[in-house]
């Protein structure tokens, strides 16, 4: 085993080593390994690029993997969603809010059962009508003979191509009272918004008539129109 080699007496060398160095002349702090500060400086430099590269890559993997997760029951690509059923394959092709909705699950990974579940919820709320037994309800305890009376009225006064304007209308309880409001006015023939007939009106009555707000102040024209009517019906 060869001895090893003697270092040169230190005022023959030309670089410094730790065996130097008094231990005046060293720092309290820096570690025995490292020759100087310059020394320790180098070392936590390499050690923090190299935290730094294994950070980098510990985050782009864990984000891999969680995108991998959220897409995982995602089809490959926006035009493999299949559409259900209940969407009309024809009417599709140029549907905006359908092209919406493929584009806005796919970059958010819906699964095909997510996909058609955001249609479905949208198809019952369109379908959505008025709580027929709710509107039932506003009309009193006779609602039934009501909307009896109603309809048997609609069906022999309005065209079948307007029937389903009306059916619609009368999902409401309004809908209800204005049928009902209709059918009072024409029970005397006269659609002036006024039913009370002006025959068998006295002259005294036509004069009283007169006093009415209605045919001085307001000037109603149906009900100015009755007064008139009734005196010429005198002469």
């Amino acid at each position: 085993m060869n001895e090893e080699q003697e270092l040169p007496a230190a005022e023959d060398r030309d670089f410094v080593v730790a065996e130097d160095l008094e231990q005046s002349d060293r720092p309290d702090w820096l570690p025995e390994k490292y020759n100087s500060g310059e020394d320790l400086a180098k070392a936590y430099k390499e050690l923090e690029t190299k935290l730094g590269s294994n950070a980098e890559e510990l985050k782009s993997q864990f984000m891999k993997e969680v995108e991998e997760q959220a897409f995982k029951d995602r089809p490959e690509t926006v035009g493999d969603y299949e559409l259900p059923e209940i969407i009309d394959q024809d009417a599709a092709t140029d549907n905006q809010l359908l092209q919406w909705w493929s584009n806005h699950a796919f970059e958010n990974g819906f699964s095909q059962e997510e996909f058609e579940k955001g249609i479905q919820v949208y198809a019952e709320s369109q379908d959505q009508g008025p709580d027929i037994e709710a509107e039932a309800e506003k009309l009193g305890e006779n609602a039934n003979d009501r909307i009896s009376a109603a309809s048997m009225f609609a069906n022999k006064f309005f065209p079948p191509e307007s029937m389903p304007a009306i059916e619609r209308m009368c999902e409401s309880h309004e809908g209800i009272l204005a049928l009902e409001h209709m059918m009072e006015t024409l029970k005397d023939g006269n659609f002036s918004g006024d039913t009370t007939p002006t025959s068998g009106l006295s002259e005294a009555d036509l004069r009283t008539m007169m006093n009415d707000p209605r045919y001085w102040k307001e000037r109603d024209p149906a009900y100015v129109d009755k007064v008139t009517k009734g005196f010429q019906q005198l002469r």
